[in-house]
Order: structure tokens, then C-alpha cells, then sequence
């Protein structure tokens, strides 16, 4: 008998699990453990360039599973899982550096929102929602990366010249408050969605 005939037809549909996007967000996960290691040795430079490869791979496997038809059930949950780990950890590992505009209370509520927000959106797609990121999904995630590369940009030109401007430390703390507040506002948008359509 033929095995692959006694697949489900969705299953015979589906690419390779390890297909080039698949890949590459692997490789991310790779990198946010490299990137955590980074932190905890203060090699602000590294983190920052790190950090950006992780950041243009989130781009990229998205991009070549549209472009390439490679979109996959496994890519779907994994890509968001991956970047969820990557940005909280770094977040986490940040409020353990001093002076660093990052509190345990800002990681608790980046943390708390990705948890939710995730639990939520598999139990709205189990049912048949759709319940795909929004703008202000969106505008939350460029956010958080955006500070992210404001707390390492500001550390590593510290070290290399201890008058910083204090400009460019205000600019990392507007950063911060602005992404809490998307990330906080982004959140009860979903949570009100969801509300609206269990309703419906």
C-alpha cells in the first residue's frame, strides 16, 4: 500500500517541514540564544548586530514562503512562537542591567500580553476566527524591536564615550513608553475582538 495515499489530503498538501523558511526561523531561535548570552556578557555591539540578523530573518522567511508557496501549519505557529521567545527573553535578560530604562514590571506586561494574546489566538483559530495580527499588532511589534535596538545602541556608545548625549537616552526612554503602551493598547484590542466575536 501506498503510505503516502493513506495521509489525510491536507497533510499530502503541506511542504517540508524543513523547507528554507522553516530554516530560517530556526536559525532565529539559534540567534536569540546567542543574543542572550550577549547581554549577559554586556557585548552591547554584538547584541545590536545580532539582533538585527534575527530581525531581517523574521522578514525574510516570511517573505520566501509567500514568494516560494512553502507556507506551512508548522510555519505558521512556529514563526510567531519563535519571535515571542526571542523578543521576551531579551527583555527579561535586560532588566537585570542596570540603568538599562527597562523594569521587571515592563518585561511582566510585554510578557503577560505575548502569553495571552498567543493562548487566545489558537483557542479563536481552533473555532474557526479569524484572528490574524492587525496594524497595531504590527506597529507593537516594530516597536518593541525599536527599543530593543535603542537600549543596545545606547549601551555600546556609552562605552565608547562616557559624556553620551542625554538626547539619545530620552529617545530610548520614549521608545520604551511608546512600545508599553502599544503592546498594553494592542492587547485589549485582541481581547475586545474576541469578545465581539464569541458574542457573535
Amino acid at each position: 500500500m501506498n503510505e503516502t495515499a493513506a495521509l489525510p489530503e491536507a497533510l499530502q498538501k503541506q511542504p517540508s517541514p524543513f523547507n528554507l523558511p522553516n530554516q530560517l526561523t530556526a536559525a532565529r531561535l539559534v540567534l536569540g540564544i546567542v543574543l542572550f548570552v550577549l547581554i549577559e556578557m554586556a557585548q552591547w555591539r554584538w547584541c545590536t548586530i545580532v539582533f538585527a540578523v534575527a530581525a531581517f530573518t523574521d522578514w525574510l522567511d516570511g517573505y520566501l514562503a509567500r514568494k516560494m508557496n512553502l507556507g506551512s501549519t508548522l510555519g505558521r505557529n512556529l514563526d510567531p512562537l519563535v519571535d515571542k521567545v526571542v523578543i521576551c527573553g531579551a527583555y527579561i535578560f535586560l532588566t537585570a542591567v542596570p540603568d538599562s530604562g527597562l523594569t521587571p514590571w515592563i518585561a511582566t506586561v510585554v510578557v503577560s500580553r505575548e502569553l495571552i494574546i498567543t493562548g487566545l489566538r489558537t483557542f479563536m483559530e481552533n473555532i474557526g476566527a479569524n484572528f490574524g495580527a492587525d496594524m497595531l499588532g504590527k506597529i507593537k511589534m516594530t516597536l518593541q524591536c525599536a527599543a530593543l535596538f535603542a537600549v543596545f545602541v545606547v549601551f555600546d556608545l556609552r562605552n565608547a564615550d562616557q559624556t553620551l548625549d542625554p538626547t539619545l537616552k530620552q529617545t530610548r526612554d520614549i521608545l520604551i513608553w511608546a512600545m508599553l503602551a502599544a503592546t498594553a493598547f494592542s492587547g485589549l484590542q485582541y481581547l475586545w475582538r474576541a469578545f465581539a466575536l464569541l458574542r457573535k
